[in-house]
């Protein structure tokens, strides 16, 4: 059995914007520990993290992949996460798992803000993190513009641990900003100490001023120091460091060239000394240290050939193959590396494995041994913002397509779908284009389930504008008995959102009792399509008058007659097209937020107000109404203008006329 201690082990979530390097790094750092013998790339799509179809095609990651590796007597669980805010919820059900999480951007302060969405998560989980400012032989900001934009979207002070030696093109090392040691990159390979080069000595002096002030902000002994200018032992420094990770208190910050391995050896021990050992983060997400197994559920993967796998990270305790896990038998127990699986025997507190075919659990779970655990915080699934309409391409394949969507949303728990019966469509909701299409890759791959999409068609209504009286009679001879039914129905508008009435007030007994439910279902029924070619709503029916054959009658011939009377009665009522609205909440940082308003505006929504966003500095929150037909179009666009950040939630809100032209221009299409 696997008997490693948490202390031997750290897990570690890689994230980052698209195109930061974040694959590439995880490359570097397996191959420095060992863990493989050459490195691939994410161009070539023989990287550790190119383990789907999808994920090469599109040249990202599109999902989580795990990776292990030992170093120094450390085994290391690494995820790498998607970069894409499309794939956002990979991401944040990943992270609640780790020690620490590795956020890797690119050196240049206008694309800083692309990192606030990952840093307020951190920040809001309180889960330990590192800046990796990669692609530093890229730079063309200088590195203190590009530590203040990231310090402007951080709630945690920034604490710079290097001191890059040359900028651009002409990086050649860096300065450790603890010992002062300055050392010279080599490509491919470790770095060589050399002497502090003279004309960095007053830059260098500087950053580790700072570096120190960051510290004495919660080392009361450290500013102690700092005021009497004492000169504070390495070893208090690297301990301050070690601590206020831990404690997520300050973030600290490593330059570095990914794909030359340029920083990634000084990254790699500040991994294994600093980041918080498994039992640390099993105390900070509240789980005692003593009690049967604990673990929780990160990520679902369905494989045609192996079936499901759940990856879990085990928080307390030691997980062995065939042991029984709210209520369901382990069937294998697997440590991932990309693609590769190696079976083990059992694991222990810290690592992060896949377990096979655990039926009935879910991405989020926490999985128990022995008596019930309190359930450990999850993720809740992200608000859809994209929707396609789609239909298997064969008829035959329809058979087996609500079970492969059903595995398709266990994989992701951020896609949905509906049966709209007002289109009579099924739509795949989720966060944007490219997630919709990685689903139907999926689909079309793993279930040879090729799928047929398009834009789903806008649930248009209609309604009237004004009052009418109508009749509608139905006389029918056959052979035998008639049919006959005669009504008088007053047709009226209702208020917006009132529905649908049916009364009568029929005297006499000009239509007898037992026919009245049959003008009901025929006024129901003529409802279902209008002039206009869509249901009507906000409508109230009142049966006035009528009469009847005591022989031909029956409650057939009145839902007849009244269907009559609707159809010709709706025609003159002036029946105008109505849209769904939905009510948006827009988050956006101020300095788009002009840009989001003239958005809304050309979309035809109907700004209700906006304010600064209470949870976010620099950052605003729009109130507004915007047509359920614009919502794909606005969600596109609006990250387009924003750097990727901008974001919404909606909730359905009500229906409102299409403006006329509008509308001439849609019902010309029918």
């Amino acid at each position: 059995m696997n008997t490693s201690t948490s202390a031997h082990w750290r897990s570690i979530a890689i994230v980052g914007p698209y195109q930061s390097g974040k694959s590439t790094l995880l490359e570097s750092l397996l191959f420095v520990t060992g863990a493989i013998s050459r490195k691939g790339t994410v161009e070539d799509g023989n990287s550790v993290a190119d383990g789907t179809a999808e994920a090469r095609a599109r040249q990202m990651g599109v999902e989580v992949n795990a990776a292990f590796a030992e170093y120094q007597g450390v085994q290391l669980s690494f995820l790498d996460c998607p970069g894409s805010i499309e794939f956002a919820q990979e991401t944040w059900n990943a992270l609640i798992g780790v020690d620490a999480a590795l956020v890797v951007c690119e050196p240049e302060a206008t694309r800083a803000l692309i990192v606030a969405p990952l840093l307020k998560f951190l920040d809001d989980w309180q889960i330990p993190h590192v800046l990796f400012i990669n692609k530093m032989d890229r730079a063309s900001t200088p590195l203190k513009e590009v530590l203040a934009a990231l310090q402007s979207i951080s709630s945690r002070p920034l604490a710079l641990r290097q001191f890059p030696i040359g900028q651009g093109d002409r990086l050649s090392g860096f300065i450790d900003l603890v010992s002062e040691q300055a050392w010279q990159y080599h490509p491919g390979g470790p770095p060589d100490p050399i002497a502090l080069p003279e004309i960095y000595r007053s830059d260098e002096l500087a950053a580790r001023a700072e570096l120190l002030e960051v510290l004495a902000e919660f080392d009361d002994h450290l500013l102690e120091e700092l005021v009497e200018e004492i000169e504070p032992p390495e070893a208090e420094i690297r301990t301050d460091l070690k601590r206020d990770l831990e404690d997520d208190l300050i973030v600290p910050v490593f330059c570095g060239v990914a794909l030359r391995d340029f920083g990634v050896r000084p990254l790699l021990a500040a991994l294994l000394s600093e980041v918080p050992e498994a039992a640390c983060s099993a105390r900070h997400r509240g789980i005692a240290a003593e009690g049967p197994p604990v673990a929780q559920v990160l990520k679902t993967f369905y494989s045609p050939q192996s079936g499901k796998l759940s990856l879990v990270r085990i928080w307390r305790g030691v997980l062995a193959d065939g042991a029984q896990i709210n209520g369901a038998r382990l069937a294998g127990l697997y440590r991932l590396c990309g693609q590769q699986q190696t079976a083990l025997a059992a694991a222990g507190p810290g690592e992060i494995v896949a377990l096979g075919r655990l039926e009935g659990i879910k991405t989020g779970d926490t999985l128990a041994l022995g008596s019930q655990e309190t359930p450990l915080a999850s993720c809740a699934p992200l608000t859809p913002v994209f929707a396609l309409a789609i239909a298997p391409e064969k008829r035959a394949d329809e058979v087996k397509f609500s079970a492969a969507v059903a595995k398709l949303l266990e994989e992701d728990p951020s896609l949905s779908w509906q049966q709209n019966s007002g289109t009579r469509e099924v739509v795949l909701w989720g966060q944007g284009e490219i997630h919709l299409q990685v689903a139907l890759g999926r689909l079309r791959r793993k279930y040879n389930l090729p799928m047929q999409s398009h834009p789903p068609q806008v649930p248009y209504r209609e309604t009237i504008r004004r009052a009418w009286s109508s009749h509608g009679r139905y006389k029918h001879q056959t052979g035998g008995h008639g049919q006959f039914g005669d009504v008088y129905l007053d047709i009226r508008p209702l208020a917006r959102g009132e529905g649908f009435q049916f009364a009568e007030t029929i005297v006499g007994g000009v239509v007898p009792r037992q026919y009245v439910p049959g003008v009901e279902t025929g006024v129901r029924e003529a409802l279902e399509r209008g002039p206009l070619g869509y249901p009507v709503v906000d409508v109230a029916v009142t049966l006035t008058n009528g009469s009847y054959h005591t022989v031909d009658s029956s409650e057939q011939a009145f839902k007849q007659a009244a269907r009559i009377a609707m159809h010709e009665g709706l025609a003159r009522c002036e029946p105008v097209l109505l849209e769904p609205i939905v009510e948006l909440d827009v988050s956006v940082p101020v300095e788009f937020t002009a840009r989001a308003l003239r958005l809304l505006s050309g979309k035809r929504g109907q700004i209700l107000h906006y304010q600064g966003d209470g949870e976010r500095r620099e950052w605003d929150c729009v109130n507004a109404f915007l047509p359920l037909a614009q919502m794909n179009e606005f969600a596109i666009e609006l990250r387009s203008l924003s750097l990727g950040v901008g974001c919404f939630a909606w909730r359905p809100a009500h229906l409102q006329e299409v403006p006329e032209k509008l509308a001439e221009r849609l019902l010309a299409r029918t």
